[in-house]
């Protein structure tokens, strides 16, 4: 296991060394365990707003929210790169704003570098968070918190225009200085051939086996957020029912008096 610290530079140059592993993760006690199996990067991710906090997409997710669980997560990773996914409306109504959230997530809770959605258009924001210190990663392809826009979850760069548009928005977003950059449903050629056109890593989540590294969502893998699987997750573990069993369990032990025990009582002296 790696006793070195995880940073932004250290992850650029893992283009071409070895492939990654990445999880989300959104409280302390998750961190301890991904940091444990030694995974490099965590991604605090909006995601946080279905797995944790009930909603139906990332976009209601505050940047309260994203402080909050941040900083839980920063005080469970010790070696690895802890990366916020910079909420809806955090970054997109100026640069000044950007800058200010995400000097919040780094100074506030502790992250180690911000995540934001968009191609092209984003490179000068980009580029004003670089400058002011705080490493960014990249993300394109299916962005969550533009699903409005998209009408749904769906695949992206099916058409030859599309996927152009997505090929020269990797380069942009490299150009202006993404470390890493995350591609999100698309078609495994073409993010086979993004990874293979740019200098750092690519990181993919439904993007096929060609990438550097691969993200999944926590509660995916673990077969906790079981309404809806999607395509590209493979489960490693199925906890909810294990779960769901122990509760029943208990609250029968409960009802029957067998629990607490005399084992779990204490004495006189």
């Amino acid at each position: 296991m790696s006793q070195t610290k995880w940073t932004a530079e250290r992850i650029r140059k893992q283009k071409g060394k070895s492939r990654f592993a990445v999880l989300t993760a959104y409280d302390y006690t998750t961190a301890r365990l991904v940091d444990r199996a030694d995974i490099p990067v965590i991604i605090v991710g909006d995601s946080l707003g279905m797995t944790m906090l009930g909603y139906d997409s990332t976009i209601p997710v505050t940047m309260e929210d994203m402080v909050h669980h941040t900083r839980a997560v920063a005080r469970g990773a010790g070696r690895a790169l802890v990366v916020a996914d910079m909420p809806f409306l955090s970054y997109q109504v100026s640069d000044e704003e950007a800058v200010r959230n995400a000097g919040r997530l780094l100074k506030d809770a502790a992250a180690d570098a911000v995540k934001i959605e968009g191609g092209s258009f984003r490179t000068h924001t980009v580029q004003q968070l670089i400058a002011n210190g705080i490493p960014v990663m990249g993300h394109i392809g299916l962005t969550p918190q533009s699903v409005r826009a998209f009408g749904g979850y769906r695949v992206q760069g099916r058409t030859e225009e599309a996927a152009q548009n997505l090929k020269e928005d990797a380069i942009a977003l490299t150009e202006a200085g993404v470390f890493s950059l995350v591609l999100e449903g698309m078609p495994s050629a073409l993010a086979t051939e993004i990874t293979n056109s740019i200098s750092i890593p690519t990181i993919g989540i439904g993007a096929g086996p060609g990438c550097d590294a691969h993200v999944l969502v926590v509660h995916d893998l673990l077969g906790l957020f079981d309404e809806f699987t999607p395509k590209f997750v493979k489960r490693y573990a199925h906890l909810a029912p294990v779960i769901a069993d122990a509760f029943t369990q208990y609250r029968q032990e409960v009802e029957q008096g067998l629990y607490p025990g005399p084992e779990h009582e204490y004495g006189p002296t």
